[in-house]
């Protein structure tokens, strides 16, 4: 039995129900000419995401990628340090000790995994600096995923590798010279390491990498050019940011251009976020009518679960497995 005969037979009811309904329509979305937009929240990349993103990417499912600079770097983590990760199946009972044990041997705890601080971190930051002060020196400016593409092509991390990148949904990302905006980069490890050496002076200019406007009028562009002759599908793991940022460019374009453009034509999230007064995160879909970003014809749906559990599901149902 196939993944999704399987969910067919059983995901009937409830949150289940509502994954089948989400999967079905992304598939119609596509199989009607249309794009995918994927914003990505959490720590799905520490999760291992890339196990069935990287060939959602491969296969034209996804168009384009707006995450946290996290979930960027912690691929790339990922892709060259994975031997060294420890998971902790019994972090709920570590006591404040164990958690200190932890950090002494260099291990950044996210829930059950720890992160490698020496083969993760502090092996890209030795490549990457060299990115940014060759960047610096030439009078050049990229945006975060441009540097990781940079990595990836000259083939700086190569000998590092420790899973097959066709495992790494940023190397197939790189491959297909997918966009990927990472609004408030700054807010992660290699943005904090990048501030870090401007401080220090050895990088001069703090420019060199672009910043969050400008990757907003970088998105601007693309949904301009994508949206011309097709409808666009919003598909959101989590809340905050990585969704916020990206969703608000219709309206942008509309209200704040004054030009004519397409509503988002799909739009599905999937949220532990309990629905709420006041919270983008816990907001239910139909709000974003009022604002500009969803019609009220538009396929719109929330599935209410752990997106680790659900997004490989929800992937696999769309490309047939």
């Amino acid at each position: 039995m196939s993944v999704p005969e399987f969910i067919k037979r059983h995901f009937r009811h409830f949150n289940a129900a509502v994954l089948v309904d989400a999967a079905e329509a992304y598939r119609r979305h596509l199989e009607q000419g249309g794009k995918m937009l994927l914003a990505m929240a959490g720590a799905m990349s520490t999760a291992e995401l890339g196990l069935s993103l990287a060939e959602m990417i491969r296969q034209e499912k996804v168009h384009a990628i707006c995450t946290t600079g996290a979930n960027l770097e912690e691929d790339i983590f990922n892709l060259v340090a994975h031997n060294h990760y420890r998971r902790v199946p019994s972090y709920r009972n570590l006591t404040d000790d164990e958690e200190l044990a932890l950090r002494e041997r260099g291990l950044n705890r996210v829930t059950d995994t720890c992160i490698p601080e020496e083969e993760a971190m502090r092996r890209i930051e030795r490549q990457v600096l060299k990115y940014w002060q060759e960047a610096d020196r030439q009078g050049q400016r990229r945006f975060p995923y441009e540097y990781m593409y940079q990595l990836i092509r000259n083939c700086n991390i190569r000998e590092f590798y420790e899973i097959d990148p066709k495992d790494s949904w940023v190397y197939a990302a790189c491959q297909k010279n997918l966009p990927i905006f990472t609004p408030g980069w700054e807010d992660s490890t290699l943005g904090n390491i990048f501030v870090a050496n401007v401080v220090r002076g050895d990088v001069g200019n703090i420019h060199v990498v672009k910043s969050g406007l400008e990757q907003m009028a970088a998105l601007i562009e693309w949904y301009r050019q994508n949206s011309k002759d097709q409808s666009i599908g919003f598909f959101q793991i989590g809340g905050g940011i990585a969704g916020d940022f990206p969703i608000c460019v219709v309206p942008l374009i509309m209200q704040d251009l004054r030009e004519k453009c397409r509503l988002w034509g799909y739009f599905c999230q999937i949220s532990d976020s309990t629905t709420s007064y006041g919270s983008y995160s816990g907001a239910v879909p139909n709000e974003k009518i009022t604002w500009g970003k969803l019609d009220r014809h538009t396929p719109r749906f929330v599935i209410e679960s752990d997106a680790s559990i659900v997004a490989p599901l929800v992937f696999a149902y769309v490309l047939g497995e």
